[in-house]
């Protein structure tokens, strides 16, 4: 798609001076230079959630939204949702399910502490958090000592994750139904990111009879090929004009960025992938990004970096990149994962809808005045760079599974 702006060298978006609309296009950028700001975010903090989440909207505020706020958000959310070229990027709230899912950030260390055999270790995690700690990752912060990759304090969380995650069998109804209505669009492949370990999307597609793409070829103990990204997946059916090429069964990509249940890397075969309900082999390590806020160095190794080259490349500079990127479930807590979007945001054709209970001043501050940013929370939504109120159950997964 032929660009309408052009990003000049001080990192000024100069939109140009008109731009005609159509179904697949952003939002409109406002005609002032937007400076794009780098924020730290927030930490999360334990049995508390989000740090800060930021406050509803005021009564001043509210007199200045105007009276159909909410139905020209709901409106504009269902137009982008049915745009072309959409990606989805899935966070922990995607996988909650109130309460029925997988657990949150904050909730994570109360419910593996038991199983660390490690009582020293497991001691030196409580004190940090004791003594101050925002949450698990920086605990794990804290105790890193000073760049290796494989510290035990991380080996011992990541057993303690995947000891948690399982034997969990929640619902599939509504990750069915998700991936039923996204394979569905018209999109060559539909693109799913995920920030999260467990298997609820490839559960739940398998459900469906929906085929998943995760970089992954075989049945046992499946061997990782990236390039299984770029095939063409179809059918090939006879017509009166020969044999054509169909590609309207259409498989999802999935791309777990921060690793996932099963995965490990073995010394002798490489990055594979055994059963979600069984551990990897004896001798190997688990592929699963340790909740931690150095988790950008550990995405540079393989097999992360594959897909996160392919993660930057959708949203950037790929022949045919993404358009829409819909966030759910995700509080914006990983600034490796943030700076990869708000380098997108410099395109005029990309938007990002983001949708999540809750967000913290940090972030609210940081994406909800942007033009090409859609933000729906509980407390407050933001349509356009305008602030209002908000919405009951918008932002939440099981809503959106049904409108995808």
């Amino acid at each position: 798609m032929k660009s309408h702006s052009r990003v000049a060298r001080t990192g000024l978006v100069q939109p140009a001076s008109s731009v005609k609309r159509r179904s697949e296009r952003s939002l409109n950028i406002s005609p002032k230079q937007v400076k794009v700001p780098i924020f730290r975010e927030n930490a999360v903090v334990p049995n508390k959630g989000i740090a800060h989440s930021a406050p509803p909207v005021s009564r001043a505020t509210q007199a200045a939204v105007p009276s159909d706020f909410t139905t020209e958000l709901e409106a504009k959310v269902a137009q982008q949702l049915k745009s072309q070229r959409v990606g989805y990027l899935l966070g922990a709230g995607s996988s909650y399910l109130n309460g029925n899912g997988y657990p949150l950030a904050f909730e994570l260390w109360d419910l593996i502490k038991g199983s660390i055999t490690d009582a020293a270790k497991r001691d030196d995690i409580q004190a940090k958090l004791d003594g101050g700690a925002n949450g698990i990752e920086h605990a794990l912060d804290l105790l890193d000592d000073g760049g290796a990759n494989d510290t035990p304090y991380r080996h011992l969380v990541t057993a303690a994750l995947a000891e948690l995650y399982m034997p969990k069998t929640p619902p599939l109804d509504l990750h069915g139904e998700f991936v039923r209505r996204i394979a569905q669009h018209e999109d060559p492949s539909v693109k799913v990111f995920s920030l999260n370990y467990d298997p609820l999307i490839e559960r739940a597609a398998a459900h469906v009879r929906v085929r998943v793409i995760d970089g992954y070829l075989g049945v046992e103990h499946s061997y990782f090929d990236p390039a299984v990204f770029e095939e063409r997946i179809g059918r090939i059916r006879g017509t009166h004009k020969g044999k054509q090429f169909d590609e309207t069964v259409k498989p999802i990509h999935l791309l777990k960025l921060h690793g996932s249940l099963g995965w490990y890397e073995c010394p002798t075969n490489g990055v594979r992938r055994c059963g979600f309900g069984a551990g990897p082999p004896a001798g190997t390590k688990r592929l699963m990004v340790p909740p931690q806020r150095r988790k950008a160095a550990e995405t540079m190794n393989p097999p992360y970096s594959a897909l996160w080259s392919t993660f930057r490349g959708c949203l950037g500079h790929n022949a045919a990149p993404i358009n829409r990127l819909v966030c759910i479930g995700y509080g914006f807590a990983d600034e490796h994962v943030n700076a990869v979007i708000e380098a997108a945001l410099a395109r005029t054709d990309f938007t990002v809808l983001i949708f999540t209970k809750a967000l913290s001043v940090t972030a609210w501050t940081r994406w909800s005045p942007k033009t090409n940013v859609i933000v729906v929370t509980e407390t407050q939504c933001s349509l356009k760079g305008t602030t209002g109120p908000g919405h009951t159950d918008l932002w939440s997964f099981e809503r959106l599974a049904k409108e995808v």
